[in-house]
């Protein structure tokens, strides 16, 4: 920094002082651009919050929206085209409906039906993939280069005429020890930076019209999602009512026990209930035989040497995605990475991939 930048920053550090400690007035703003600065930091919170509330309107459970997080973050680091996509609520609810009611089988009234509503339940997860990009593409998109690009300047904007006004007002001060020229200089400098700030949110504020359509397109997706979701549930209530139909039209069929078979115990030949009681032949080994059929010990994978980080699984993980590690209770893994404050890397019988810190206990700590 130049010798004239070090004397503009002592300049607006002993003004700033003065005015927070001392009590010194500075160079008042006019109120229109108070109550415009105003109304543009009551928009950026606004936006700052519904962004935030919308992407938990989308994808309401935290833990799966922080894996996702985790699992995209990995996928850019790999250099992955294809991310993988939130597990919505509704897709998961349709694949146990599926499991088990093929488990059932075919005869059963009550598997059919699960598999209905499981088939109906994963299109409502397609559906609602759909909204998600639809929402992020059109709304979500649009608000956060919003926050990103324009309000990011507006600050930069005010930030900069803050500190002009700080530099001037110290210089004015000190008029008469200050060069007139200098003194000009500095108001020159304050009053084109307001100006600067003035435009900059005079236009987000009259172009707030942009902001209208975006809501707009958020209302359209979700109305065209739940005009799908209910002509789906349709389909499915009117598939359930023509199963019951059926099955109520068809003659119950009754149970008829099958008749028992005679079973004889034979007459008691022993005091011990009437049943004989016979001595086990004993099976005498010989010494060559011990000494040659001694027992193989594999190594279990859960006594592994620990000079190396490593870990030790508390649960059974079940991968749900690719790139995460499966793993049994007692396994012991060495670690290779620590992704976040939530997820671990490591390596297991020759297999790398990632998993929860929740679902183990660290034997060996990784490097600092």
């Amino acid at each position: 920094m130049s010798v004239a930048g070090l004397k503009k920053q002592f300049y607006k550090a002993s003004q700033l002082v003065s005015e927070k400690v001392g009590g010194a007035e500075g160079t008042k703003l006019d109120d229109d651009f108070k109550e415009m600065e105003k109304k543009v930091d009551v928009t950026s919170k606004a936006v700052t919050e519904v962004l935030a509330r919308t992407i938990e309107y989308l994808q309401p459970n935290p833990a799966s929206r922080a894996k996702l997080t985790m699992l995209n973050t990995v996928s850019k680091i790999r250099g992955q085209v294809k991310n993988p996509g939130y597990p919505q609520s509704e897709g998961l609810l349709g694949e146990c409906m599926i499991r088990h009611g093929k488990e059932l089988g075919g005869e059963s009234n009550f598997g059919d039906a699960l598999l209905d509503a499981g088939e109906s339940m994963k299109r409502l997860a397609e559906v609602k993939d759909s909204l998600d990009i639809e929402v992020k593409q059109n709304f979500i998109d649009p608000l956060q280069n919003l926050c990103e690009k324009d309000l990011k300047e507006i600050q930069h904007h005010l930030k900069k005429l803050e500190g002009r006004r700080l530099d001037f007002d110290y210089k004015k001060k000190r008029q008469g020890k200050i060069p007139d020229e200098e003194l000009r200089q500095a108001l020159e400098k304050f009053e084109e930076s307001k100006e600067v700030a003035e435009t900059s949110m005079h236009n987000l504020l009259e172009t707030d019209i942009e902001q209208v359509s975006q809501l707009s397109a958020l209302v359209d997706a979700q109305l065209d999602y739940h005009r799908q979701a209910v002509q789906i549930l349709d389909e499915l209530a009117e598939k359930l009512k023509r199963r019951m139909r059926e099955a109520s039209s068809r003659p119950r069929r009754e149970y008829k026990p099958k008749p028992r078979e005679p079973f004889d115990l034979g007459e008691p030949e022993q005091s011990n209930g009437g049943f004989p009681c016979t001595t086990a032949p004993k099976i005498a080994a010989s010494s060559s035989f011990r000494s040659s059929e001694k027992p193989i010990r594999t190594p279990s994978r859960s006594m592994l040497p620990l000079d190396q980080p490593s870990c030790k699984a508390l649960y059974d993980f079940e991968p749900e995605n690719d790139g995460e590690l499966g793993f049994r209770e007692g396994d012991v893994i060495t670690l290779t990475n620590q992704i976040d404050e939530n997820w671990y890397e490591g390596m297991l019988d020759g297999q790398s991939g990632f998993f929860p810190l929740s679902y183990v206990e660290v034997l060996v700590p990784l490097p600092q």
